[in-house]
């Protein structure tokens, strides 16, 4: 309720619907209201995720499901819906730079990540001309879940490996979503945009660091 509490707060208008994105009927429920409501759906986001610090050796049956069914699964669910309900211009999947490069112990999180852009690519083709595809696919993003247990020397090491000099913040990648949704977009689709800071330019991470540290000693 936050969220729309702010978006009211500004000027606009919004509304909270609770929705389990696991249960099929709640996606269509949802997706159904909306066009009740508004008459219309103009673009979708889909930006549901959940995460466990689990190997690939390690990760149970369940969890696995779990994963699945919200990560993945719930992407095609509404964007199924959606189509069916109203055909917007744009649909948006939020992924991320998991696609690209990932970390130990983050199965099947990272998999599933690489899979979205897979899906998008296979949904601009199945669902166009009519509505477009695309992928954000974001990196470290500072919010209290990602910065709550992080050191101030944690976050500066951090933010050192990053050729933008910073973590990213929420506004940074809404952004990209909203060019992908708008009309600027129009010839863009079964696209995934990287949106990292250019973090996946950095092959070691120690380099940049150094790098930037030799150049200010040389006064560059």
């Amino acid at each position: 309720m936050a969220v729309v509490d702010g978006i009211r707060d500004a000027g606009g208008e919004a509304a909270f619907v609770r929705t389990d994105v696991r249960d099929p009927d709640d996606i269509d429920s949802l997706i159904r209201g909306t066009v009740a409501e508004y008459g219309t759906l103009d673009v979708l986001v889909n930006n549901a995720a959940v995460q466990t610090e689990t190997s690939a050796g390690e990760l149970s049956i369940e969890q696995w499901s779990r994963i699945l069914d919200i990560d993945f699964r719930a992407y095609w669910l509404a964007a199924r819906s959606s189509v069916e309900a109203a055909t917007p211009t744009s649909i948006v999947n939020v992924s991320s730079n998991h696609a690209y490069h990932t970390m130990p112990a983050h199965f099947p999180y990272n998999a599933v990540k690489a899979g979205i852009d897979g899906m998008t690519r296979a949904m601009a083709l199945d669902f166009g001309p009519a509505t477009r595809v695309n992928t954000v696919n974001p990196g470290w993003v500072a919010v209290e879940r990602t910065t709550a247990d992080m050191t101030s020397d944690g976050r500066a090491n951090l933010e050192a490996i990053h050729p933008v000099g910073r973590l990213g913040t929420p506004s940074d990648v809404a952004g990209p979503v909203a060019f992908l949704a708008s009309d600027d977009a129009a010839y863009v689709t079964g696209a995934s945009l990287l949106v990292d800071g250019g973090r996946g330019a950095v092959m070691q991470d120690d380099t940049l660091p150094d790098y930037r540290k030799r150049r200010v000693e040389m006064g560059e």
